[in-house]
């Protein structure tokens, strides 16, 4: 059937049903009134999606509409309020003004089918909460009306063949949970998504360009759900907007290409360049100023003596001196040159040995280690590491100082800087910044971002002062999800083991997101932990045990014990060895739950309990990985939305 003829038959059937109810009660004499305006909508949607007739409605027995396979109604009336079409091969179109008439629709799935064309208006989905079109063939643009769904909280255009921009009104959606626009054809830029309901978020797949805003909002969420947009950049996709300009000719890729070749743009060969054109200029200019002094004499002879030529010996004597002028001027840019080269290199030398190495590169130092050692300190902690501190610089700059234990280190100095140099490059939402360091023979200093809300095990275990109770499941699952997404960008990323991930060590931001801290340290120490220190040896994989070198296995092993320690609010050596099913109820009898709070939380907190036991497995090869992980927890997560949602099963 050719587009033109389904349209026919579209506007014809929409026409019959709408405005001819007595004709069609004519037919059929059983009816005792008209059908409900909800089955005549449905009846137009089969008419153009249903192609090959795979849902059994008819106008026959519309009213029994609600006993329509996928359709639910308000109670105790036929009016629809979820339409549920999922997994029917359907292979038609998606029809305007069907659907859409159906206003007081919440719920609308039209998952993996396989629907052509356009989507139509939606406007007329004046209450709907979640549309999933995803896994069909729509074709064209998103359509500016959805900008109207003001109550919409769960969007699924996925695995379509969708394309142009993402409309910038998506933003305005101020409920949205889940909003999925991956496997598509999309282009342009990312609009600046920062609603703080955005829990569910995937761009990838597409071909989407430019710098991906850096919001709250979009930070927490993985660089893997950008990827496959090759022309994405920014920090949260782990990739440096080029700042270069466009090219103006058919010779400028070769002109930049040679030009690329000669030209030293940073740091000691740059300035050297500098100093070197400045040379040649000074030179130049001293030889000018000479000369020109030189044609003046000569000028004044010629003007006082008209009469008399310059003798060659007088003009001989004035070259000499100018030549002497000359080579002054060039001794004296020369040791001045080579005075500031020898100034350059001693200031590397002490940067290197004594000074402050900022990671983050281009800045200017923010502080001296004259500063920093001045600076007003707490004392936050002693580890297996060393000691950190809260400094306050020059009364403007509050950084994290940790103080490293030489005694243990197993490193030389140029080894040691050459592992600040790659921990200084880490950059991820989840994982806490170097921004400088200091070494001497006697002294390791790293300095950190703070975090002001502290460690995950004093929001677990509370302080001396207070007692904390267990984390709701939903926070459980926000810092699980957070340290592992550090983890796999440390892993996968920077290719970087922790090596001593626990509780102490993920630090919580101002909004309370998780930040993986001393990561990468361990590789710098002898004998971490203590093996007498039960609550340090709780977090160490069993492989451990015979001083294997940490790998990211044993980190996911840790990550296991962390996630048990979230959700039972017990310390790691407190953890009994359990299987999937007596984890939960220990978890449960640990919590003190009771009545329906505890049957509303129990499958979730199941399933993340699940997941920490496959984490903890004894096999480090029958362990997931990080990115397996993720799709676990994300999977709960999504589950846990769609069935708020009212789609659970």
């Amino acid at each position: 059937m050719t587009s033109t003829s389904i349209s026919i038959s579209i506007h014809i059937t929409i026409l019959l049903l709408t405005f001819y109810t007595s004709p069609l009660q004519s037919l059929h004499p059983n009816s005792t009134s008209t059908p409900p305006n909800d089955a005549l909508s449905l009846l137009s949607f089969k008419s153009a999606a249903d192609t090959t007739n795979k849902l059994p409605y008819s106008i026959t027995n519309a009213s029994s509409l609600c006993k329509w396979p996928g359709v639910q109604c308000q109670n105790n009336t036929t009016i629809v309020i979820r339409l549920i079409l999922e997994n029917l091969h359907l292979t038609g179109v998606f029809p305007p003004n069907t659907l859409t008439r159906i206003h007081q629709l919440r719920v609308i799935s039209l998952h993996n089918n396989s629907l052509t064309g356009p989507i139509p208006d939606l406007a007329g989905f004046v209450n709907l909460k979640a549309l999933f079109l995803d896994h069909n063939y729509f074709t064209g643009v998103i359509p500016p009306s959805i900008s109207s769904l003001h109550r919409l909280r769960l969007l699924d255009l996925s695995h379509n063949k969708l394309s142009g921009v993402i409309p910038v009104h998506l933003t305005n959606l101020d409920r949205l949970n889940y909003l999925r626009l991956d496997s598509n054809r999309f282009n342009g830029s990312i609009p600046a998504f920062n609603q703080s309901s955005l829990e569910i978020f995937n761009v990838s797949v597409n071909f989407l360009t430019g710098h991906v805003p850096v919001t709250r909002t979009l930070a927490r969420f993985s660089p893997s759900l950008f990827s496959v947009n090759p022309r994405l950049c920014g920090e949260i996709v782990g990739t440096k907007c080029s700042t270069e300009k466009p090219n103006l000719g058919k010779n400028s890729t070769k002109e930049q290409s040679s030009s690329s070749k000669i030209r030293v743009s940073e740091g000691f060969k740059s300035w050297i360049m500098h100093r070197r054109i400045g040379l040649i200029i000074g030179i130049l200019a001293g030889i000018v100023v000479v000369i020109s002094s030189v044609l003046c004499v000569i000028m004044s002879i010629k003007t006082s003596r008209k009469s008399e030529v310059v003798s060659n010996r007088e003009m001989m004597e004035l070259a000499e001196a100018a030549d002497a002028a000359a080579e002054v001027i060039r001794m004296e840019e020369a040791n001045e040159l080579e005075k500031k080269v020898q100034k350059l290199h001693q200031d590397m030398v002490m940067r290197k040995s004594g000074h402050l190495v900022f990671c983050s590169t281009g800045d200017s130092e923010v502080y001296t280690v004259e500063q920093l050692m001045r600076a007003s300190a707490e004392m936050l902690g002693t580890g297996t590491m060393g000691t950190t501190y809260k400094a306050l610089v020059d009364n403007r700059v509050v950084v994290c100082v940790k103080r490293l234990d030489c005694l243990r280190l197993r490193t030389t100095k140029e080894v040691f800087e050459r592992h600040m140099e790659v921990l200084g490059g880490v950059r991820h939402p989840n994982v806490v910044v170097l921004g400088a360091y200091f070494q001497t023979e006697g002294e390791k200093l790293l300095v950190y971002d703070y975090q002001p809300n502290g460690s995950l095990f004093s929001l677990i275990h509370g302080s001396k002062s207070t007692m904390a109770k267990p984390l709701h499941w939903t926070s459980c699952l926000k810092i699980a999800e957070d340290v592992a997404q550090g983890l796999y960008y440390l892993h996968e990323t920077c290719n970087l083991i922790h090596g001593n991930l626990k509780s102490s060590n993920v630090l919580l931001g101002s909004d309370f997101e998780a930040r993986i801290s001393d990561y990468g340290l361990s590789a710098l120490f002898q004998h971490l932990p203590d093996a007498n220190n039960r609550d340090c040896t709780a977090y160490k994989s069993p492989e451990s045990e015979n001083n294997h070198e940490p790998t990211s296995s044993s980190d996911i092993y840790s990550f296991g014990v962390v996630l048990l320690e979230l959700l039972s609010g017990k310390s790691g050596s407190e953890h009994p060895e359990l299987v999937a099913g007596d984890v939960v109820k220990w978890v449960m009898s640990s919590r003190e739950m009771g009545g329906e709070e505890m049957k509303m939380e129990e499958k979730r907190l199941e399933m993340m309990g699940e997941v920490a036991v496959a984490c903890r497995v004894r096999s480090p090869e029958l362990r997931p990985s990080m990115g397996q992980v993720i799709k676990m927890l994300q999977e709960i997560k999504e589950a846990a939305v769609m069935e708020d949602c009212g789609l659970g099963t």
